[in-house]
């Protein structure tokens, strides 16, 4: 089958196509005949040899992708899939069936759902690594309805989800924006908006002087967003911040392939689409064989929404 990935680290053109034998879908597993695949920072990190994970666990071909999109085209015994199946399901790249820029991705049944009604699998491809990194921010800051949480990164794909989420869960939330992003955040729901920016845990304290319960750093400002949070609260990175913490503070650590057999997060997911809960954002999408220029869209910066790779 046909894999878009990296045999030497390097920039964009480091992506090429390469031809690996097809997987196949044991019991409890489903293969997906992958359609779309969502491009995400994180695959930024795999071309470039930044994740070591990948190398350790990986031989090359080295591939990117946490998102795919398709159609079940093999079910393994107890699967509880039907072929034909229009699905979604988050791609672990150092785990055991590798990332999803690639023609056939063999999942676990548990990390795989049905995509939203009325969707398209391009769009679909982009809500579960987002948005299970989104649900599982919000689950261990462990906010109560009435409370109030700071989102940074309002503009981009997980901290949409994060908003949306909050609302749903009745928290009160204030997000960062850039005035040309002020349509695309406005839409999240969010409560306040502020100034993005290096002086962004300022603004926030204009809003709540004693500070806000929790706050999910989707921009990875870390020590800048830090001062926002109140005496006792919570702050979740999605990169690893250690600290240092200060007043009591208590950092929590996201790290999405922890809920890669998601319990039926993903499905919850789902439904929250399908109720006008969650809304999904495609920036452009392109074949798969033009992933290099995905990457260098990427990394200049100013995407909105998810630029999606489709496979023939």
């Amino acid at each position: 089958m046909k894999v878009i990935g990296v045999t030497e680290f390097g920039g964009p053109e480091a992506l090429a196509i390469h031809e690996v034998p097809e997987p196949h879908a044991g019991p409890g597993q489903v293969r997906i005949k992958v359609r779309a695949t969502a491009v995400s920072p994180t695959d930024t990190s795999i071309r470039t040899g930044a994740n070591a994970a990948v190398t350790e666990a990986k031989e090359p071909p080295y591939v990117p992708g946490m998102d795919a999109a398709g159609v079940i085209d093999e079910v393994g015994d107890g699967a509880g899939f039907a072929l034909g199946d229009e699905v979604m399901a988050m791609a672990v790249p150092d785990g055991e069936h590798g990332g999803a820029y690639v023609s056939y991705l063999v999942a676990d049944a548990d990390s795989v759902a049905g995509i939203p009604a009325g969707t398209t699998l391009e769009a679909a491809s982009t809500l579960p690594m987002n948005g299970l990194t989104a649900m599982q921010a919000l689950r261990r800051l462990d906010l109560q309805p009435g409370q109030v949480l700071a989102v940074t990164g309002a503009a981009g794909t997980m901290g949409g989800y994060a908003i949306q989420l909050a609302k749903h869960a009745g928290l009160t939330v204030v997000a960062d924006v850039a005035e040309k992003d002020r349509q695309i955040v406005e839409a999240t729901g969010a409560d306040h908006l502020v100034p993005r920016g290096d002086d962004v845990a300022q603004h926030i304290r204009g809003l709540y002087p004693e500070g806000v319960d929790g706050l999910l750093d989707a921009a990875v400002q870390h020590e800048v967003a830090l001062p926002a949070v109140k005496d006792g609260g919570g702050f979740a990175t999605v990169r690893g911040f250690n600290g240092p913490t200060e007043r009591g503070i208590t950092i929590h650590q996201v790290f999405v392939p922890a809920d890669y057999h998601s319990d039926g997060k993903l499905d919850e997911l789902r439904r929250l689409v399908d109720a006008g809960q969650l809304s999904l954002r495609v920036a452009d999408v392109l074949p798969a064989d033009r992933a290099a220029e995905a990457h260098r869209l990427l990394e200049a910066g100013g995407i909105r929404g998810r630029l999606v790779l489709v496979f023939d």
